[in-house]
């Protein structure tokens, strides 16, 4: 089938495999130009079928030769249906690591589940014994307890008080007007029970029990601070909350791993064009403007820039994991400069609809948001007929 792309929203309906194969193998080089990384050797990546996850396992696949399991949530194609993106990503990229003689499989399911923790216990214990890094990476608006079977789903508010001002419509170009009213006590605690540490924690417990954590055992969870501007919807809001939930996981994480030599960090990483940015207001015009200046003084990055540094430079540097106050890793380091910073504020007070595109970089922020789907690159024939039916190869055990 001829595959475009339908969008509706922050969201797009369809995937094209080969774009999202494309899009896997620029990363996979990218990685391969920058030389080796002396990282770990068995790794699982929970959440690794699309953004910083799918780049986590590619930097530890092509940077240091890992053998890697990736689990993740996603939705297989049918005839005349294409799949979700992180399918046609975790094919590509199973295909790219055989291909490079690479240990690479896949568990298809919700991570959120005791069986899927178990099913992954199982592959690590008959196929790996051990891994040395586990990076936890979810995103999903929704978590069903599995000790109660409770759905809980997770809002995007501010708190305390009604947050109003600018925001942009990606696809128009249209800069308008926002309000959005407080969340209430149990939106801000169903959040937290969504994006919080609980799950990350919940899984360290199992493998540890299970003994399939190595001596040393890294894991790192992801997270974002921002700038003052997004504060009231994103940091002091309902997302902000989850966030300092996951970031004191890590220090009880830490502690469960002492008698391993384990430790768990949070990476506050840099904004980036992704489905759960793009559906908050007033990131994709602050994301613009930032793109703007980042690029202009040179200090751009997307995921897999952000991840082969933070591996590189960060995490298996042979000295100390550098930290800040609060022990968690900085690679918004770029993104926070004060003359960044100073910069997007104030092209932040000017923008509007007949500036933008002079002001900003809208069409790197659409070109961003098409990529997450296989859209838009380079190299990819489509107008051509296309088999929507990709494999990957999921393991049940």
């Amino acid at each position: 089938m001829i595959i475009e792309p339908r969008i509706r929203g922050f969201i797009c309906l369809t995937a094209h495999p080969e774009g999202c194969a494309q899009n896997v193998k620029n990363q996979i080089e990218y990685v391969k130009s920058k030389g080796k990384i002396n990282g770990p050797k068995r790794v699982l990546v929970i959440g690794a079928s699309t953004g910083f996850g799918l780049a986590s396992r590619i930097a530890s696949a092509f940077g240091n030769q890992a053998s890697t399991i990736g689990v993740f949530f996603e939705k297989e194609p049918s005839e005349g249906k294409t799949a979700t993106p992180g399918w046609y990503n975790s094919a590509a990229f199973e295909n790219e690591a055989t291909a490079a003689g690479l240990y690479a499989k896949s568990i298809n399911g919700d991570a959120f589940s005791n069986e899927i923790k178990e099913q992954t216990i199982n592959l690590i214990k008959q196929d790996l014994g051990q891994v040395d890094l586990v990076i936890y990476s979810l995103a999903s608006p929704v978590r069903k307890d599995p000790k109660t079977d409770i759905l809980y789903r997770s809002t995007l508010k501010p708190i305390g008080q009604k947050f109003t001002d600018k925001t942009v419509d990606f696809h128009t170009g249209k800069v308008s007007e926002v309000s959005i009213e407080p969340a209430n006590e149990e939106e801000i605690a169903n959040t937290v029970k969504v994006m919080g540490g609980e799950d990350w924690a919940m899984w360290i417990n199992d493998m540890k029990q299970a003994g399939v954590l190595a001596d040393g055992v890294l894991t790192l969870a992801y997270s974002y601070i921002g700038p003052e501007v997004t504060e009231p919807v994103y940091r002091k809001g309902t997302i902000g909350q989850a966030k300092d939930h996951l970031e004191a996981t890590a220090f009880e994480i830490t502690n469960s791993l002492e008698s391993i030599n384990g430790k768990a960090y949070v990476s506050v990483n840099k904004a980036l064009v992704t489905q759960a940015s793009s559906a908050i207001p007033v990131i994709p015009l602050y994301i613009s403007l930032l793109y703007k200046t980042m690029k202009e003084k040179g200090l751009h990055e997307g995921c897999i820039e952000q991840m082969q540094r933070l591996f590189q430079d960060r995490l298996y540097s042979g000295k100390e994991i550098p930290t800040d106050d609060k022990n968690r890793i900085r690679i918004d380091d770029w993104e926070m400069r004060s003359d960044v910073q100073e910069k997007v504020k104030e092209l932040w007070a000017i923008a509007n609809t007949d500036n933008l595109d002079k002001i900003g970089d809208l069409a790197g922020y659409k070109n961003d948001f098409l990529n997450l789907f296989g859209f838009g690159f380079e190299g990819v024939n489509y107008k051509a007929d296309t088999n929507e039916v990709v494999a990957v190869l999921s393991i049940k055990i």
